[in-house]
């Protein structure tokens, strides 16, 4: 087995194909949880406020991917930023978005399944799914993300097909039906259920920045790599917005709170459940909720890789196949960890929520503590490194960096409030990692591949 460095393959379009895939499940499922909590109205202006944070931190995050091409992402920046400590907090927080978001998702691919062929173990159909799409990102990148791109077109396709197939039933009363918690536009109850549906407005648009981790693997990334960004958030946007309208108007919307796979049953209630509109809107709405699984898969094993190569884990995550030229220990590890939360109903079913929004909020916060170390470093870096090539600096700078920094800090302060116990667990296990972190230190030290390698 060898160590080292990833190899560029990845042009403009796999890279665009691998933005969205990695978020597109979020427009199939785990949103509607925020609907229970807010209300359509009040949930529209959560995933408005959301959308503004995801497009001011892309704008913002481009200097760092282009300026600090590396695998680890997040890590790498904050490693250059502050330190050692600064890197165990982006990575740690990166590696805890990335392998908790697959199985959520590989627990609505059961799900879908479970509406074409009633009474199959859902949970077996999510394990199936962990150990196809692993293989595939095992057997090469770029395979894996040409596959990416294919299933991606598939699944903005299937959204624009169910947004054609219930827009004749579409009806603004029923979208705003019982729009507001409580009933009561912005009382306290409105308001308290949309800061407690930040976790699942931010699930629309969670793991975009996964881009980051391919970018050791991009061909000319001061180029593609911002082009892949921004045309990514813009198609995003746009799908979250129409499906969360659409799927809201064409009956009680209440009845999609809470599931796993809204989507089918929005269409259910316009087509039918004979009809074969239905039929193939959970065949093709498959394919999104693969393409969001398989490229987070290739972003866990690429900051498993990346952790591994650095020595913040242990230096046997760091192999490469010698034939596929890919990290399939990294692959693997991430796949065990989400096998086992697929079947941890004990350990994650606590708080009023479901397993799936348990994962899913785990999952956010790794997210957002993993955007505010980000926007800490990019200031940091500005003044720390002035001289350092910036192939695409930040547009809007120092505005948009710091809006996404304040709207990242106010999510993250809503989460803890709204989600005492899961913070618990994840500060907990950032804790004990903290403790394995600090007496690995030699370890750190004696790694022979650098992880600050610089674009210019």
């Amino acid at each position: 087995m060898q160590t080292g460095h990833l190899k560029p393959t990845l042009n403009a379009w796999h890279l665009w194909g691998l933005a969205v895939g990695l978020v597109i499940s979020g427009e199939y499922f785990g949103w509607s949880y925020g609907w229970a909590s807010a209300g359509t109205l009040g949930f529209m202006i959560t995933a408005l406020v959301v959308a503004a944070m995801y497009t001011t931190f892309i704008f913002s995050f481009t200097e760092l991917t282009t300026a600090i091409p590396n695998a680890g992402g997040p890590f790498a920046y904050a490693s250059r930023a502050f330190g050692p400590v600064g890197g165990f907090i982006a990575g740690f927080a990166t590696l805890i978005e990335f392998v908790f978001a697959p199985p959520a998702i590989a627990m609505a691919i059961g799900s879908y399944l479970g509406v074409q062929f009633p009474g199959v173990d859902q949970k077996l159909m999510a394990t199936g799914a962990y150990v196809i799409f692993m293989a595939l990102n095992i057997v090469g990148v770029r395979t894996a993300a040409t596959f990416e791109l294919i299933i991606t077109a598939l699944a903005i396709f299937e959204l624009l097909v169910f947004m054609g197939g219930v827009a004749p039933a579409f009806s603004v009363a029923n979208f705003v039906a019982h729009g507001w918690a409580g009933q009561d536009t912005f009382s306290v109850v409105a308001i308290s259920g949309m800061f407690a549906a930040i976790p699942f407005a931010i699930w629309f648009f969670l793991a975009i920045e996964g881009v980051a981790m391919a970018a050791e693997e991009a061909k000319d990334p001061k180029r593609t790599i911002p082009v892949a960004y921004i045309a990514g958030i813009i198609t995003l946007v746009v799908l979250a917005i129409g499906v969360m309208v659409f799927a809201g108007g064409v009956g009680d919307w209440r009845k999609l709170s809470n599931i796993n796979d809204p989507l089918p049953q929005a269409m259910k209630t316009v087509v039918g459940e004979n009809s074969n509109w239905l039929h193939m809107l959970v065949w093709i709405g498959l394919f999104g909720l693969v393409a969001s699984f398989h490229g987070i898969i290739l972003g866990y094993s690429r900051q498993i890789f990346a952790l591994g190569r650095a020595g913040y884990l242990p230096s046997y995550f760091a192999a490469i196949h010698p034939r596929f030229g890919t990290p399939h220990r990294a692959v693997l590890a991430g796949g065990v960890i989400g096998i086992a939360a697929i079947f941890s109903d004990q350990l994650f079913s606590f708080g009023g929520q479901t397993l799936t929004a348990n994962i899913v909020t785990m999952s956010v916060f790794g997210a957002i503590v993993m955007y505010i170390m980000s926007m800490l470093s990019l200031f940091a870096l500005r003044k720390k490194e002035p001289d350092l090539a910036r192939p695409f600096p930040a547009i809007g700078y120092p505005v948009f960096p710091a809006i996404a920094l304040s709207l990242a800090v106010l999510c993250l302060a809503a989460m803890v409030y709204y989600n005492t116990l899961l913070a618990g667990v994840f500060a907990g296990t950032m804790l004990l990692a903290y403790v394995v972190f600090m007496l690995g230190g030699h370890k750190r030290r004696e790694a022979a591949a650098p992880v600050m390698p610089n674009a210019g």
